[in-house]
């Protein structure tokens, strides 16, 4: 009798292979896309909060405030075993370095309605990458 169900996902990029009626369960692994040369944009969710545990590799968890084209950020460089909440109405992303592996736990279907996107200027792009360069290389 099999009661246990497994998932696993080795590819790159976002997967959310375990959707219920209220909750889903993501993996993001490592993608050229989400280096942090290749980020671009920030996004927001405004009907849930996001969760985001490192299951390996390195990671930088980016939350933002954007208030008249300004952007504050927080800056975490995420830690094996510790879990992080984005809430609700937050912008954010994660800047992934190779072999990077993130999960995320949010509201069913997030991924499909419930985002948007900031793109960022020139300048808000050389900014963003230098915060998280000087965090990496503490």
């Amino acid at each position: 009798m099999k009661i246990i169900d497994t998932y696993q996902h080795t590819s790159q990029g976002y997967d959310p292979y375990l959707i219920t009626n209220q909750w889903q369960v993501a993996q993001l692994n490592h993608a050229p896309e989400e280096e942090l040369n290749s980020i671009n944009c920030l996004d927001i969710h405004y009907k849930t909060d996001e969760v985001f545990f490192l299951i390996e590799g390195t990671a930088v968890l980016i939350a933002a405030q954007i208030k008249d084209d300004t952007i504050t950020y927080d800056l975490q460089l995420m830690k094996p075993g510790i879990t992080y909440n984005i809430r609700k109405n937050i912008w954010h992303k994660i800047a992934m370095q190779p072999n990077a592996k993130v999960l995320i736990i949010e509201n069913s279907n997030t991924h499909i309605d419930d985002y948007e996107f900031y793109y960022l200027s020139q300048n808000q792009i050389e900014d963003l990458r230098t915060e998280v360069n000087q965090l990496i290389t503490k």
